[in-house]
């Protein structure tokens, strides 16, 4: 297996530390970071990068035409289509509550998508 090297900025903290990251046979090596959330960062990236996907769900009889959403917790990075696609097929309907699941086990992710802001009925 060939030395591979990459460069990140850690997004563990306000400070947004470069960080180089070599993987040589399986050794991951980080270097760059002030703080030990940037060595934590770096090897779940290289290892198994996840984000936190942000959307909105259009709502029916809302006060609000959409209510923004996003996953409950970070998911898997290559499933991000297929949550896109998930919540793209959705509609709900008013009320929503803030904290609210609108959608149970996204893309067959164990992750819940829920409503980041309350929308009203409309009047």
């Amino acid at each position: 297996m060939e030395m591979e090297k990459k460069n990140l900025i850690c997004i563990g903290c306000p400070l947004g530390c470069p960080l180089a990251v070599t993987v040589d046979g399986g050794q991951v090596t980080v270097s760059g970071n002030t703080c030990p959330r940037g060595d934590a960062y770096a090897r779940k990236e290289i290892s198994n990068p996840t984000r936190i996907v942000t959307s909105s769900i259009p709502v029916e009889n809302g006060a609000l035409a959409r209510v923004s959403v996003k996953t409950e917790r970070d998911i898997p990075k290559g499933k991000i289509f297929e949550v896109m696609k998930e919540i793209r097929s959705r509609r709900v309907a008013a009320p929503v509550e803030t904290g609210q699941v609108l959608i149970e086990n996204c893309a067959g992710t164990g992750v819940n998508i829920i409503a980041t802001k309350t929308v009203n009925r409309r009047l």
